[in-house]
């Protein structure tokens, strides 16, 4: 008797995928894409947006975009995908684009997201200068007027 996996791919509002006779898994995570087969043993990992790939007992490839999530495999016959969106398709190519779209996308989030940050460090240390700047009228209230704040105590 040949074994096989149950795979479940599910969203937050519907069930994508529960098939039986799964021959094999294909997914990604951070360290790259791998393979689940029978028997493999019990393993927890985070999805990376990616097209979720499995074949059927019968030969037959399945395809799933998946946008990041959690992988579960136990007792060397289930997967379950848990993730926020999920897209069958059959088209390889059109959902590889898809995920490939998604990626940049993020990318770019990121990027500007960095921009941003450092824009508002560089204010905030200019902000920081001229306070602390000798003989500004903040570091006067705080100080004796060349820029030194008095610590208290004996001179």
């Amino acid at each position: 008797m040949t074994r096989t996996l149950h795979l479940v791919v599910t969203t937050p509002d519907r069930l994508l995928v529960e098939a039986d006779g799964v021959a094999a898994v294909r997914a990604e995570d951070e360290s790259g894409s791998f393979g689940i087969l029978p028997g493999h043993t019990d393993l927890l990992t985070v999805l990376t947006a990616s097209v979720l790939r499995w074949r059927l007992a019968d030969g037959a490839t399945r395809y799933c975009v998946v946008h990041g999530g959690m992988m579960t495999v136990s007792n060397g016959d289930r997967v379950a995908v848990a993730c926020r969106q999920g897209e069958l398709g059959d088209d390889l190519a059109a959902l590889e684009a898809r995920v490939h779209a998604r990626r940049s996308a993020e990318t770019d989030a990121d990027r500007r997201a960095r921009v941003e940050q450092m824009r508002l460090h560089t204010l905030a240390v200019r902000q920081l200068l001229r306070w602390l700047r000798p003989g500004s009228a903040a570091s006067a209230a705080f100080g004796d007027g060349d820029g030194e704040a008095e610590m208290g105590g004996a001179p």
